[in-house]
């Protein structure tokens, strides 16, 4: 306590403004009502009763971006989506704070090599704090990510947070872009190349014989 000790009663608690504020924001954390795909399911099991967000200090989930401080993007985004959930983002207070939640979201997910829809990362949208990868992640795995988010607001200096320079949004080309395997420069030779990889695929999908 150095020169403080004696001067205050027993139950008087000393600290700076910073921490009292950085205390205050991480044991209020108000996601946002967003959810994309199915891992907005787990984000629901999350605040539900058996594992009960609300003990974390952010089971008040908000229906509008001006009242939220906390992104949790559980989903796959498309690139429809991605100017959509871009925006939602410049619609948040500083400092706001992003959890990446699933494989899809993180980067692609089973969507990175053939889902020419689908943005190869939310980090390319928007920027991410934490990441929570799993497919789905479980309830768990949320509310550790949920943690490490507080764990950053308590570490938090002069009062904001510092944002990156503005990111681009992605967009798609029109042009989906096929891996090696169903390309080839002359179009004869990459059609007979998607004709063999579809009958692989159907004699892989058949039903094997009881």
């Amino acid at each position: 306590m150095g020169w403080l000790e004696g001067r205050f009663e027993e139950s008087a608690v000393t600290t700076t403004l910073e921490q009292a504020i950085n205390w205050a924001r991480e044991s209020s954390m108000w996601p946002m009502t967003f959810g994309l795909a199915c891992c907005a399911i787990e984000m629901m099991a999350t605040g539900a009763s058996r594992f009960d967000i609300d003990r974390f200090g952010a089971g008040a989930f908000r229906a509008t971006p001006r009242q939220a401080d906390l992104m949790i993007v559980a989903g796959t985004v498309n690139f429809k989506m991605a100017s959509r959930v871009r925006r939602l983002y410049n619609q948040m207070p500083d400092p706001k704070f992003v959890i990446a939640m699933g494989a899809c979201t993180c980067g692609g997910g089973p969507y990175y090599k053939y889902g020419y829809n689908v943005v190869k990362g939310v980090d390319l949208v928007v920027p991410v704090d934490v990441y929570v990868p799993g497919c789905p992640p479980r309830p768990e795995a949320l509310l550790e990510g949920l943690m490490r988010i507080q764990d950053k607001v308590h570490a938090m200096k002069d009062l904001t947070k510092g944002q990156p320079i503005d990111m681009p949004i992605p967009a798609r080309t029109g042009y989906s872009l096929l891996p090696p395997e169903l390309s080839d420069p002359d179009p004869i030779k990459a059609l007979e190349k998607q004709n063999a990889w579809a009958i692989k695929n159907k004699e892989r999908a058949a039903p094997a014989k009881a």
